[in-house]
């Protein structure tokens, strides 16, 4: 029940970006102004992630979830009762504010998972799976939607099942009760530890891989773009099914630097067969099914990685990287796309790929790494 109301409240998060381009599109007619609230959005949520992270950590989970969701979902609810002609700045400040709120949801279940699962890599595979579900169904809910009843009412919808899905996860037994583990707390960032600093960092590369494969898809194909990225996101699914039964993913840092090996290559492979439907939505598939056991695997070594107390902050931190990646691929994966040819941005998410498999390499011993908070002598008692 838990881990169904997370997905659920993680299922809107999936369709933000998209569900407030098209509004405010709608509101302004322009999609320079669209992007730029949009923007705001993502930049706002890549800071705030981290900062509730570590409110989580320090006040448990309840009062910021609740805090959050209440105040992300009046957000939603402000854009979407918003008028033809507001000012530009205010759609910004408001696309702001629910970026920073949004609430931490899938960090606080991975941090819940270890005192609800005996076998945590397995439950962590079929997590990364859930949240490429919610990829899968969130923007064409939301577009759907916004194309029935309109875009306002998409985004009051979201707002609704977040706050909804959210208050329900804050009041379960599992979150109430859950504190830090260890008598031991670090008084400063989960970043202190360079193992969570190398994660980081590979899962920026790995984003970059996603924001250039998004749009080396959608400059390659035309209109089996959408159909494209969808078997993307049914091959991620299907990994992490697969990994959930053999394991969980890697558990060291070789491991974990042979999956990212081979999800280059395997996207590289569609600079090859991007002209041809068939052969793409073989090849795409096939890149697709490497993600999920990926961020399976970094979702496994963070408890490792992370000074003691932390564990929220560093998963959030991850998911931060995920997305500042994202739009690092992204953005030049577009610049690639009108100057070297449609189908450049895979080689882009190849070399990406690549050099995020070597950096993972430094992840010595995999997720049995020392722990973090063992090495600051300075860390203070859990009030």
């Amino acid at each position: 029940m838990l881990f169904s109301t997370s997905v659920i409240a993680r299922l809107p998060l999936a369709a933000f970006s998209i569900g407030m381009l098209v509004h405010v599109e709608h509101l302004t007619g322009s999609y320079a102004s669209a992007g730029a609230a949009a923007g705001a959005l993502a930049v706002a949520q890549g800071a705030g992630g981290p900062l509730l992270g570590r409110l989580v950590d320090r006040r448990g989970q309840t009062v910021v979830l609740l805090g959050s969701a209440l105040t992300c979902g009046a957000a939603l609810a402000g854009v979407a009762a918003a008028p033809a002609g507001t000012p530009l700045p205010l759609l910004i400040v408001l696309a702001a504010v629910v970026g920073f709120a949004t609430p931490p949801i899938g960090a606080c279940m991975r941090t819940l998972i270890p005192s609800l699962r005996a076998d945590s890599r397995r439950a962590y595979a079929v997590d990364a799976a859930a949240t490429e579900l919610t990829w899968v169904a969130g923007p064409p809910l939301a577009l759907g939607t916004g194309a029935l009843f309109g875009t306002g009412t998409a985004l009051l919808a979201a707002g609704a099942v977040l706050a909804g899905a959210t208050v329900l996860f804050a009041f379960s037994p599992a979150s109430r009760r859950w504190r830090p583990a260890g008598t031991r707390r670090s008084t400063g960032s989960a970043l202190a530890a360079p193992a969570l600093r190398t994660l980081v960092v590979v899962l920026a590369g790995v984003g970059v891989l996603f924001g250039a494969t998004e749009v080396a898809v959608a400059a390659s194909a035309g209109p089996a773009a959408g159909l494209l990225l969808g078997l993307w996101g049914v091959g991620s699914l299907t990994g992490g099914v697969v990994a959930a039964r053999l394991g969980g993913g890697a558990s060291t840092g070789r491991g974990l630097a042979l999956l990212i090996a081979a999800s280059g290559l395997s996207h590289l492979v569609l600079v090859t067969v991007a002209a041809h439907p068939a052969g793409a939505a073989v090849a795409i598939v096939v890149a697709g099914s490497t993600i999920a056991p990926i961020l399976a695997s970094c979702y496994a070594m963070v408890d490792d990685a992370a000074p003691a107390g932390t564990v929220t902050e560093a998963f959030a931190w991850l998911a931060t990287a995920t997305a500042v990646g994202t739009a690092i691929g992204a953005a030049t994966g577009g610049l690639l796309a009108d100057t070297a040819g449609p189908a450049s941005g895979f080689i882009l998410a190849g070399a990406a790929a690549l050099a995020a498999s070597a950096v993972a390499l430094l992840l010595t011993g995999g997720r049995h790494v020392p722990r973090a908070d063992l090495q600051q002598p300075d860390a203070a008692m859990v009030s």
